[in-house]
């Protein structure tokens, strides 16, 4: 397996320093930062025990992989994953409120699921999203799982004819094959939305296709975001590993 693990943080020129959260109070900092980019951003509708957090059921059963500006401290990037054995203590996988994935049993063993992909606006650089991706490969070789299934969101300010668009688009050349497709519980129209022109893709999905990632179906509507969700699995074998060596240095 290709080795991906951080290069040491002790370099000067690095801005930026990937690690997972080791306390209650750095977990808090990803939920600030959450928070002011899904509600205060994008508006999204958070139903939350603490002001100015997003927190979850789900954040307990969670590592928190955050990066921090060093020259300043703070966290502006933050992913969170949910190991198999922490999905199956809590139930569920955060993705199957929003999708069927009875096809993926045979996956769930050494399948982890990433989700709450955020950073902060002052920050979205590709550095920031390469160190999230250092932490996670670091993570996934550190546990021996060899799966990554995560919703990547799509902006509904149009009404979905963006989503549409990027879905049908990604269908064409990234489409799972049937073993691993999955139903969305509130299915978006695509058909009807979907407009025939050109779209820019977002950029997480972008990297998750150049990664070798793969779209389950059609996309699923998340109310309480206003997002067309498609649910992405990378099985690491098909890890496109001379753009992850570019991607992470």
């Amino acid at each position: 397996m290709l080795d991906l693990r951080p290069a040491p943080q002790a370099n000067p020129a690095s801005r930026y320093h990937v690690s997972l959260a080791i306390d209650d109070a750095e977990i808090r900092e990803a939920q600030r930062l959450r928070y002011k980019v899904f509600a205060e951003e994008m508006g999204a509708r958070l139903s939350t025990i603490l002001p100015s957090h997003d927190i979850d059921l789900y954040d307990p059963y969670c590592d928190h992989l955050l990066v921090r500006d060093l020259a300043t401290g703070e966290v502006v990037g933050t992913y969170r994953i949910l190991s198999p054995e922490s999905a199956q203590r809590v139930g569920s996988y955060y993705s199957e409120q929003e999708f069927d994935l009875a096809r993926l049993d045979n996956l769930r063993p050494r399948m982890a699921e990433l989700g709450r992909s955020c950073v902060h606006p002052e920050h979205r650089s590709g550095a920031v999203i390469a160190r999230l991706w250092m932490g996670l490969a670091d993570y996934m070789t550190r546990h021996g799982y060899d799966t990554i299934v995560g919703c990547a969101s799509i902006a509904m300010s149009d009404g979905g004819h963006h989503a549409a668009r990027v879905h049908r688009q990604v269908s064409e050349r990234y489409l799972a094959p049937a073993e691993w497709r999955v139903a969305p519980r509130c299915r978006l129209p695509v058909d009807t939305l979907d407009d025939g022109q050109a779209a820019i893709l977002p950029p997480l999905i972008k990297g998750y296709t150049r990664l070798g990632a793969l779209v389950c179906g059609e996309p699923a509507w998340d109310p309480d975001f206003n997002t067309a969700d498609l649910l992405m699995l990378l099985p690491m074998a098909q890890l496109n590993r001379s753009y992850a060596r570019r991607l992470l240095g």
